[in-house]
C-alpha cells in the first residue's frame, strides 16, 4: 500500500518544514508540497524537508509547466534527487494561482506532454534538442543529472490529461474526489487508452485516488472544515459529481460568489448559507473526514474500488492557523495509518 500526503504551505516556511517531518513520522510514503503561485516556493521547501527526513519521498503536488521552463524543473529535480538520496518525484499538472499572474493555461495536454518529454531527456543526462509548440531546447544538457530516475506523477480530472498520464506518467492520480465504481472505471479506461496509444503496459502505472483528508477527534469541526471543499468540487465536477437535488446544488453553487480566498486557505471567507446547506453526508461525498476511526473506515471503502493506496490532500482543521490545523490532521492521520495496518 502507498500512502501519499500533500501539504499546502500557507504558513511560515519553517512551519511547513516541521509539518513535512510530521508527515514522515506519521508513516506516509510520499509527501507532496503544493505549488501555488505567490506562496512559499515548493522546490525550496522540498529541499529543506529532504534535509530533515530520511525515508519519505518528496515532490511537487502539483507544479505546472507555465511558470517554469522544463529545464528549470529538471535542474531543480536533479538537485532534489541528489540532496535526498534518490527520494524525489515530480507531480505536474495545470497548477494553481496562475490567474493572479495574468496567465492563461492554453493547450494543457500538449504543454504538459512537451514539458515532461523535455524533462525526461534532461534528467536522463541527454543532450536535448526539442522544437515544440511550447518548449524549445537547443542541445541543452544538465551539468549534474541524477543517478536515479525521477518518477513523474500526473493528477487530473480531465479525460485528455488522464490519457496523457497513460502515455508518459509513472504515477496517475484520479482527481475526481467523488469516486464510484463507474467513475473509477471511466478514469482507468482513459488511462488505458493513453497507454495503448504508445504501446505501454497500463499495469506498470501506479494509480491512486486523490482525496481530501481532514482528521480530528472533534468530528463536527472536521466536517465543518471541509464544507468549502465540498462546495468547490460540487461546482467544478458538474455531471461527474454525486447526484444532488438540482435546487440544492444551485443554491450551494450560488453561495460561492460570496466566498473569498482559496478553498484550502484558512484565511478564506465561507458564506454562512453555504455552511448551513452542506451537511456531513454531502461533505463526505468529496472528502475523507471525521475521527481517525471514521477516516480509516472510509479509506477501506476506497480500497474496495481496487486501489493499492491513496493520495491525500490534507485539509486543515479550522483552528487558529493553517499550521495548527494541518498538524491536527497529520496527528490524526498517523492513527488512521496504524488502524489500516492492523490485522
Amino acid at each position: 500500500m502507498t500512502f501519499e500526503a500533500e501539504i499546502t504551505p500557507g504558513m511560515a516556511p519553517a512551519e511547513a518544514v516541521e509539518l513535512g517531518c510530521m508527515v514522515e513520522d506519521a508513516g506516509f510514503d510520499r509527501l507532496g508540497v503544493s505549488c501555488v503561485a505567490l506562496w512559499p516556493d515548493t522546490y525550496q521547501l522540498q529541499a529543506l524537508i529532504a534535509a530533515r527526513t530520511d525515508r519519505i519521498h518528496i515532490g511537487s503536488m502539483v507544479t505546472n509547466p507555465y511558470t517554469r521552463h522544463p529545464a528549470v524543473h529538471a535542474s531543480a529535480l536533479a538537485t532534489l534527487q541528489e540532496l535526498s538520496g534518490g527520494r524525489a518525484f515530480c507531480g505536474i499538472g495545470v497548477g494553481a494561482g496562475l490567474e493572479d499572474l495574468g496567465l492563461d493555461y492554453p493547450r494543457p495536454v500538449r504543454t504538459i506532454r512537451e514539458s515532461v518529454t523535455a524533462m525526461r531527456g534532461l534528467l536522463a543526462g541527454d543532450s536535448v534538442t526539442f522544437d515544440g509548440e511550447t518548449v524549445v531546447l537547443d542541445g541543452a544538457q544538465l551539468i549534474r543529472p541524477p543517478e536515479v530516475p525521477v518518477p513523474i506523477a500526473i493528477g487530473t480530472r480531465s479525460p485528455g490529461v488522464m490519457k496523457l498520464a497513460g502515455e508518459v506518467a509513472d504515477i496517475a492520480l484520479v482527481g475526481a474526489r467523488h469516486l464510484t465504481p463507474e467513475i473509477v472505471a471511466r478514469y482507468r479506461g482513459w488511462l488505458a487508452e493513453g497507454a495503448a496509444r504508445v504501446g505501454r503496459d497500463v499495469n506498470e502505472i501506479e494509480v491512486l485516488p486523490r482525496v481530501t483528508l481532514c482528521v480530528s477527534d472533534d468530528e463536527e469541526l472536521a466536517v465543518h472544515s471541509v464544507k468549502r471543499f465540498a462546495a468547490h468540487y460540487l461546482d467544478i465536477l458538474g455531471d461527474y459529481g454525486p447526484p444532488v437535488d438540482p435546487e440544492l446544488r444551485a443554491r450551494i453553487v450560488s453561495t460561492l460568489s460570496d466566498a473569498t480566498g482559496w478553498y484550502f486557505d484558512l484565511d478564506r471567507h465561507d458564506p454562512p448559507e453555504m455552511l448551513e446547506l452542506i451537511d456531513a453526508d454531502l461533505a463526505r461525498k468529496f472528502a475523507i473526514v471525521g475521527t481517525s476511526e471514521q477516516c480509516a473506515e472510509q479509506i477501506r471503502e476506497l480500497q474496495g474500488l481496487g486501489f493499492e493506496g491513496v493520495s491525500c490532500n490534507l485539509a486543515a482543521v479550522d483552528r487558529g492557523s493553517m499550521y495548527e490545523g494541518l498538524g491536527e490532521t497529520i496527528t490524526g492521520a498517523k492513527r488512521v495509518l496504524e488502524l489500516l495496518a492492523a490485522p
